[in-house]
């Protein structure tokens, strides 16, 4: 499989010039210019991810992949993730679904339960029903992505469906990974399901991930699954500006106020400046430096790892607009062919 690099986004609302949060319909439209960026300078994926929070407004993110599939032309599109525990698997195929009728063979979905438990008060979802919701609704997902007509049953809905039809059908199946924030069971289940797997990362270190990746690739082979199709795509937060010293500077100061004011949202205690600063380090797996340092980055760990598409969370902390459009030109104009060029060879 050809290596995949790009970006993802939860939305990023700007700073004002006195240091208070803009408006969040500003952070929607910057989204979109990124991704028509990343279409422009040849990287091959963005991801929209869903988070309910002023910082990170993104709520909708099939209405941008909508919004971007009839605005891009090359550049694969989908979710990471939808939270598929709190919405309603039928309208999310059918979001997407009309996404790639638009954008043929180009869009996707990462199915997932989220960072939190959000969403369960605020779309009126009990949490003790965790588990079952999200294997319930992701077997339902996979039931209308795999056939027009569909009869299922399952314990999120108190009415089974018989012989329903559902519509837009894109041209092909949608391809639908299993996000997982690194659960063994989520690991067996992506497996089970023979679904490739989506690491959502924040810490540890290439070696803890790759540990990941193999655990996949042996149940996958025990399985009986083809070897080719243990898909393994990795997200995680990183940054790339001209120099080590000037991306390094930039992008701890903005995740640092990113992860203090959201996880306060979420009343959760964020990890201290000196601990994200260390993750920036070789060794961590926040991606941050110039081109040259991020291409031997992400060389390393696909060494170890395997994957086979890598996107980097760049907008954080009410990042300006023009330093995260630069980052995406770089990721694209500089680390991109590195990464092509090395793994070419023979």
């Amino acid at each position: 499989m050809t290596f995949e690099l790009g970006v993802y986004s939860f939305g990023n609302t700007p700073r004002l010039a006195d240091g208070s949060r803009g408006p969040t319909a500003q952070a929607l439209r910057d989204v979109l210019e990124a991704i028509q960026l990343a279409d422009e300078v040849g990287l091959d994926f963005f991801g929209v991810g869903e988070h309910h929070m002023r910082a990170m407004p993104l709520s909708s993110p099939t209405s941008v992949i909508n919004a971007a599939a009839a605005s891009t032309y090359r550049i694969k599109l989908g979710t990471t993730v939808t939270v598929l525990s709190t919405d309603d698997p039928i309208r999310v195929f059918q979001q997407l679904a009309t996404a790639a009728s638009l954008a043929p063979g180009r869009i996707e979905a990462v199915a997932g339960r989220g960072s939190s438990t959000i969403t369960f008060p605020l779309f009126d979802y009990d949490e003790h029903d965790y588990d079952m919701l999200y294997a319930s609704k992701l077997a339902l997902l996979m039931a209308v992505n795999a056939d027009e007509k569909v009869t299922w049953h399952g314990p999120h809905r108190r009415r089974p469906l018989r012989d329903v039809t559902v519509f837009p059908r894109p041209e092909q199946p949608l391809k639908i990974w299993l996000g997982t924030g690194g659960s063994p069971d989520s690991v067996g289940r992506a497996v089970e399901l023979g679904l490739p797997m989506f690491l959502g990362v924040l810490g540890g270190t290439p070696e803890h991930w790759a540990r990941y990746g193999h655990a996949y690739r042996a149940a996958w082979a025990q399985a009986g699954h083809p070897a080719e199709q243990a898909d393994i795509a990795i997200s995680m937060h990183g940054f790339v500006a001209e120099s080590g010293t000037q991306a390094r500077s930039t992008y701890l100061d903005h995740e640092h106020r990113m992860m203090a004011e959201g996880l306060a949202e979420l009343g959760r205690p964020a990890p201290s400046r000196a601990d994200r600063a260390a993750a920036l380090e070789p060794g961590g797996m926040v991606f941050v430096g110039s081109p040259d340092e991020i291409a031997d980055r992400i060389l390393h760990l696909h060494g170890l790892l395997g994957h086979t598409r890598q996107i980097l969370q760049m907008d954080v902390g009410g990042m300006p607009q023009r330093d995260f459009l630069r980052g995406i030109e770089l990721l694209g104009t500089k680390v991109l062919p590195q990464i092509r060029a090395e793994l070419a060879k023979p």
